[in-house]
């Protein structure tokens, strides 16, 4: 059967279908993000893949060297797929002919939205068992699961249990014993099925739209730590947009990532499974990605998905992933101060530690002599990049401590894809990278060594001064003007917004909260350090105040006193003595200064008289 608003032939309706309803994702990443990059990985060229589930159209166009059936639950999805697939299955996975199997089947959106409520339910296991018997021996299956326990759920204002949306009609949390709650629980579900389990990919910040997909067994190992201290931070510090949050994510996944907890968190696991038996077209494990990852994320203009790959000389930066490979990669809006160069990521990852996460633990344990000995090392290491004039260029100039990795005592930029167009003076990189970590610093309401009266331009002082190197604060004001020039460089700011972005970094203060979404943790904080601000100036008020009252109070008994004793008579008495003396010493001088000029004209005429 078939529709006449679509091409014929291509949606099948063997009933079940939900005609006013669209699972149809609103919110989309460029090229279709990092699920898109890794389907393109898995499915072989002239593959049978089933598509199962609403995906962004985007992996359709991503998956154009195969034959790509969809099975979908909503008529509208499948019409406006219907262009991009091969055939589309509407009505759920009892749509699906016995015979019919396929080399892989993506289950990419989970299992409940396969489900239409206009037919018979199956229940979790029983569409496992559906897409299971639908993959040939030999082939894969690509599902994810949603965690419940997840990073999206623990920083969320509203209770997952409490949504009342439309999308939520149908929650699966902890208590539904039908859903598996976490990787191990869906590892034996897969098995139970009778597949392999082969990779496992935690996909953060939320599982609908993950810009990074990492390796779930190599976050549990903590290997390449610095990598995924960097991209989970990316990846989470402006994900939840404007909306309030009730702590910082960017800080939770960090921090679960160094109790080996960051795969136990993610939002969403994305797991390989393989059918035994058969040839197997699909790659190998070890032909798969470590790590995808989404640039242009927070504002910025992208340039694909960045691949990780894992080799024999240990893990390598792969090409730039785009839905048309031989297409350039985009460039930034602007290449004034900065821009992003691709071609840069080709070497080796960079092993270490972020010089960012070691800067910030020392400080939170007031460790000053670790502080002053990477703040030494990446002083040291700076100059050593610096040419003959003092002067950084390409990713040097760049090379703040959020994109610094320290092995030892070995320094490397982890992204050398950021580089500078220009020159830049050594001192004014060196303030530049002390100035956003004392920003992060202060505005995040991290417990520090320094005096709590220091604003942010006197901690990067104070922090240059333990690198050895005295910075004043006319250089630290160049090096914000410097950040204001590259960051409105990789956003595309006209001259208006940069101006205003260079007052607005001038302008920040310890009692701000930190850039990027709120949290209610950060907020309280930053409330009670402006209490505190405020209870100190209100202390210094009241303590000028009563200064100003007991000087006028004193000046009020010394004029007094003036007063009472200029109406005594030993007062009278006395000016009368002093008033003929007075006048006396006036005549004796101007006496003198008359003797002193009618005998200047004399002695100029003996002066002459002796020249002569």
């Amino acid at each position: 059967m078939t529709t006449e608003t679509a091409p014929a032939g291509r949606i099948t309706l063997p009933g079940g279908e939900m005609l006013a309803w669209s699972d149809l994702p609103t919110e989309r990443l460029a090229d279709g993000g990092p699920l898109a990059a890794l389907a393109a990985r898995v499915v072989p060229p002239g593959a049978r893949v089933l598509l199962a589930g609403p995906h962004d159209p985007a992996l359709l166009d991503r998956l154009a060297h195969a034959e790509v059936t969809c099975l979908l639950r909503s008529h509208p999805d499948a019409v406006a797929l219907a262009q991009r697939a091969a055939r589309v299955i509407v009505g759920g996975p009892a749509g699906l002919a016995d015979d019919e199997t396929y080399d892989v089947v993506i289950a990419a959106a989970g299992l409940d939205p396969i489900e239409s409520v206009e037919g018979t339910r199956l229940g979790w296991d029983g569409v496992l068992a559906r897409l299971v018997a639908a993959v040939r021996p030999g082939g894969a299956l690509l599902l994810r699961l949603d965690n419940p326990l997840g990073l999206h759920r623990l920083v969320a204002t509203t209770p997952w249990y409490a949504a009342r949306d439309d999308s939520a009609w149908m929650i699966a949390g902890v208590l539904d014993a039908a859903h598996p709650a976490n990787r191990d629980q869906l590892r034996q579900r897969i098995t139970d099925s009778g597949l392999r389990p082969s990779a496992c990919w935690a996909a953060y910040p939320e599982g609908a739209t993950a810009t990074a997909l990492l390796d779930a067994d190599q976050l549990d190992r903590g290997a390449h730590r610095g990598l995924f201290d960097a991209v989970l931070h990316g990846a989470c510090a402006g994900a939840f947009g404007p909306a309030t949050v009730l702590q910082d994510p960017a800080r939770l996944a960090v921090d679960a990532l160094h109790a080996g907890r960051a795969a136990d968190l993610a939002p969403a696991w994305l797991m390989l499974a393989h059918r035994p038996g058969g040839p197997t077209d699909t790659p190998a494990d070890g032909d798969l990605p470590v790590a995808l990852v989404q640039t242009g994320s927070s504002g910025q203009p992208g340039i694909g998905v960045l691949e990780v790959r894992d080799g024999p000389s240990g893990w390598r930066w792969g090409h730039v992933v785009t839905a048309d490979p031989t297409a350039p990669a985009a460039p930034f809006a602007s290449r004034e101060a900065a821009y992003r160069d691709p071609d840069a990521l080709t070497g080796p990852v960079p092993s270490g530690r972020l010089l960012h996460t070691l800067l910030l633990d020392a400080a939170l344990r007031r460790d000053l002599a670790t502080v002053r000995t990477l703040l030494h090392g990446y002083a040291g290491w700076l100059a050593d990049q610096a040419d003959a004039d003092g002067r950084l260029a390409g990713a040097a100039a760049l090379a703040s401590a959020d994109n610094i990795v320290v092995d030892g005592e070995r320094f490397a930029v982890l992204d050398p894809s950021w580089r500078a167009a220009d020159r830049l003076p050594g001192d004014v990189v060196l303030a530049r990278g002390l100035w956003r970590f004392a920003a992060a610093l202060l505005t995040g309401g991290y417990a520090h060594p320094w005096s709590s009266t220091l604003d942010v331009a006197g901690l990067t002082v104070v922090l240059g001064g333990l690198a050895g190197h005295d910075l004043d604060r006319a250089t630290v004001a160049e090096a914000v003007q410097a950040e204001a020039a590259i960051t409105a460089s990789l956003h595309g700011l006209d001259v208006e917004h940069r101006t205003a972005l260079a007052t607005e970094l001038q302008a920040v203060e310890p009692t701000d909260p930190p850039l990027g979404a709120h949290s209610y943790q950060q907020l309280r904080e930053a409330w009670l350090r402006q209490r505190e601000e405020i209870s100190r100036l209100a202390a210094l008020t009241r303590w000028t105040d009563e200064l100003l009252t007991s000087r006028e109070r004193a000046l009020r008994r010394a004029e007094a006193k003036v007063g009472l004793l200029s109406g005594s008579i030993s007062y009278r008495v006395g000016r009368l003595a002093i008033t003929p003396a007075r006048l006396a010493k006036r005549g004796a001088r101007a006496a003198k200064r008359r003797a002193r000029a009618a005998l200047a004209p004399k002695q100029l005429g003996t002066e002459q008289e002796e020249q002569q």
